[in-house]
């Protein structure tokens, strides 16, 4: 009968990884052993009315949309160094709204806060603009078992009627201050408003009526 023998680095290689995924999987549990969820928190005061509201002095802005995966209040993160295509939940850890639920309130309030009127699709629109927002990526990726980022990645199209305006891809990080659902939620947070200013400045960029 052959022998298989192991192949030490092999072995050592992976004990790595599932230890890490174990430290991960445990940052709930060593930091806040009581079950606790996330949102991006309150929003700072209002802004300076943006050029976008010059050309768009209202608009109807329709939820985001996106793949099954945010559309649930479990908390993921990704060990990009040693298996990206792997979506692993936090232990403890929960959003207090679904990622797609907490990028439409908080995309909807900054451009209410740049001085557009922002409507929901159940209003009377009558000819307003209709701005469509898709979220493609909303992760925490770790580079390694103490540094992570946030990552979004949304693609916003603009219709007058049922003619496409425009359309355009926006994708931010940011550095997550601390190696846990805490950090990614902070840093999710910070990114969204990244992409809140970037959709802003694209609109000021648009034809008026």
């Amino acid at each position: 009968m052959k022998q298989f023998r192991f192949r030490p680095k092999l072995c050592k290689n992976a004990a790595i990884v599932v230890a890490a995924m174990a430290l991960l999987a445990g940052c709930a549990s060593t930091k806040s052993p009581v079950p606790s969820s996330y949102d991006f928190g309150p929003v700072a005061g209002p802004a300076t009315p943006t050029p976008a509201a010059a050309s768009f002095p209202a608009m109807v802005v329709a939820d985001v949309s996106g793949p099954a995966t945010l559309d649930t209040d479990r908390m993921f993160y990704r060990l990009t160094y040693a298996n990206a295509q792997q979506a692993l939940p936090y232990a403890y850890n929960r959003w207090a709204a679904t990622p797609l639920q907490l990028m439409s309130q908080r995309l909807k309030a900054r451009i209410a806060q740049g001085g557009v009127k922002v409507l929901s699709t159940t209003d009377a629109t009558g000819g307003l603009p209709l701005l469509r927002l898709e979220m493609d990526e909303f992760s925490q990726n770790f580079a390694s078992a103490t540094q992570s980022t946030a990552n979004i990645s949304l693609r916003a199209s603009l219709f007058r009627g049922h003619q496409l305006v425009d359309q355009r891809t926006f994708t931010r990080s940011a550095a997550a201050p601390s190696a846990d659902a805490a950090g990614g939620a902070s840093a999710l947070a910070a990114t969204s408003d990244a992409i809140a200013a970037d959709l802003l400045a694209w609109l000021a960029t648009l034809p008026p009526r």
